[in-house]
């Protein structure tokens, strides 16, 4: 079965075609990744899923298939949790899910963030961006993510470095414009034993991927509808989130006045613009420096809506790990990561490794 045999099962219409098998859409997914199918045709199948609509059979068929094609550290490893954010990035808040990282690697948990750069079509700032700043970088080699993740507790690994079938996709991505299935499935590219942590845009998607995490086998996970569909909490308002807990999942508010963390706005980037050649953020060099600006400031302790964000996204990696029972809790040990220099000292053990 080809590309353009599964296309047809999608149909021309929503009353001639039909959902996918769990056979079909994993083949489907190493049809995509193989390198053989034409970007023409890649680029139709896309546009036909996103226009039928995705099914959580697929996506779990689609995941179980990148899975297995991928290289996937830190299997077996415990107190690990797993961050997937948006992976073509943010125009409009820096991507601080990298200091809520290393937070939490500071209380005491181990965390890989699951990123990469310049990704279409957004083409946004990234964990990638932020390392940069620091003068430490994302690894785009597994093992290498592993032993970081081992001997600092935090590292950044590129989706694909792990699965280097997506970046032959990019252009075709970058050409569609909008957003497609493959945003989600690369998000999904993580440890099976894992607790996974992942951000989901506005919309009724969060109860879709809490169950695909549930179908894949994941005991704990959590998927919040953050700012620019991240995982970091809003300051502003309430955010919503489902949590796997077991077999039982559970809506969650988070509702930053109930922690002192509530802010008159979110935290932001320096009103640069990005650069007039027609790509995005993630390649404005000066807001690249602003991410790390922004992300030394919070990890250091300097009061700022960062600060509130990170310790709610650190407080949300907590939980999810099973390290805080509560999100009350996270805040907390957040909170002492900062103040007791634990978090610092993950950048330095990082840098040391370097």
């Amino acid at each position: 079965m080809i590309l353009r045999d599964l296309m047809r099962l999608l149909g021309s219409a929503r009353r001639d075609g039909r959902n996918l098998s769990s056979d079909e859409a994993y083949r489907a997914f190493e049809l995509l990744c193989s390198g053989g199918q034409s970007e023409i045709q890649i680029g139709a199948f896309l546009i036909a899923l996103r226009w039928k609509g995705v099914t959580v059979d697929e996506l779990t068929a689609f995941a179980r298939a990148a899975r297995a094609l991928a290289t996937i550290p830190c299997r077996g490893m415990e107190d690990l949790v797993v961050v997937s954010p948006p992976h073509d990035g943010f125009d409009h808040v820096p991507p601080l899910e990298t200091a809520a990282g290393i937070v939490a690697a500071g209380a005491g948990i181990k965390v890989l963030i699951v990123s990469d750069r310049c990704v279409p079509p957004k083409r946004g700032l990234t964990a990638a961006s932020v390392l940069e700043a620091l003068g430490l970088s994302m690894t785009w080699d597994p093992a290498e993510a592993e032993h970081w993740v081992d001997k600092a507790g935090f590292a950044v690994v590129s989706a694909s470095g792990m699965l280097p079938g997506l970046m032959g996709l990019r252009r075709v991505r970058g050409e569609i414009g909008v957003r497609t299935p493959l945003a989600t499935i690369e998000k999904l590219i993580a440890p099976p034993n894992a607790a996974i942590i992942t951000g989901a845009q506005a919309g009724p998607v969060l109860g879709m991927a809490v169950e695909v995490l549930a179908n894949l086998g994941h005991s704990r996970g959590l998927a919040v509808q953050g700012a620019e569909g991240g995982v970091i909490p809003y300051l502003t308002k309430r955010t919503r989130g489902i949590e796997l807990t077991g077999s039982h999942q559970v809506p969650l508010s988070i509702e930053p006045a109930d922690f002192g963390l509530d802010e008159c706005h979110e935290p932001d980037l320096p009103m640069f613009g990005p650069p007039d050649d027609g790509y995005g953020t993630g390649d404005n060099p000066l807001l690249v420096q602003a991410c790390g600006e922004v992300t030394r400031a919070a990890i250091s302790g300097e009061t700022s809506p960062a600060r509130s964000a990170t310790l709610l996204g650190a407080a949300l990696m907590l939980k999810t790990a099973g390290r805080a029972h509560t999100v009350a809790d996270g805040v907390s040990l957040a909170c002492e990561s900062i103040d007791s220099g634990a978090a610092r000292r993950v950048i330095e053990r990082l840098r040391s490794m370097a």
